[in-house]
């Protein structure tokens, strides 16, 4: 199964500060039920902690709603669930499918595009500042320069101005 960046990177949201994947979502790409997959989860609840694994509040689960613009979500009766990115690697250690295996090697990569992206727009944004900061100072130099020209250029044209030209 080849799950692009793009693919996942469409399921995680960003929740409590943390960048998290639905129990639903997940449960669709490792082709297994929502239910099959909490309790799996909920078997070995040992392996996720809350800064693994937590269920969304009414609110949050409103909000991503909205946000989606989703009028609901398979009509559930519980809250989801959401993993954080060490979470959904411990899922692998919990779901042992070859697909449970591929799904989350491309996960972490996805993760690890996006943390790359995330540094990469850092720095970017970085090079930005030093080189606006270097256009200032390029700027009122060369103002500085077309002020000395503009000068020099006038008094040439009035030394000019006050010679006579012609036959005499």
């Amino acid at each position: 199964m080849n799950l692009t960046v793009q693919e996942i990177n469409s399921k995680i949201y960003e929740v409590r500060g943390m960048k998290v994947m639905l129990d639903s979502d997940l449960a669709k790409l490792y082709q297994v039920e929502t239910r099959d997959l909490n309790k799996a989860v909920f078997r070995n609840i040992k392996r996720f902690p809350l800064d693994f694994m937590f269920e969304l509040t009414k609110e949050e689960f409103e909000n991503l709603m909205f946000q989606n613009g989703t009028s609901s979500w398979g009509g559930r009766r519980k809250l989801p669930k959401v993993f954080t990115e060490q979470g959904i690697a411990m899922l692998s250690s919990v779901l042992r499918s070859d697909i449970a295996i591929e799904v989350n090697i491309s996960i972490m990569r996805t993760f690890v595009a996006l943390r790359k992206y995330a540094l990469t727009h850092d720095e970017l944004a970085k090079r930005l500042e030093e080189l606006e900061a270097k256009v200032e100072k390029g700027e009122q130099v060369d103002r500085q320069i077309l002020d000395v020209l503009t000068q020099l250029i006038s008094e040439e044209k009035t030394k000019k101005s006050t010679k006579k030209i012609g036959f005499v």
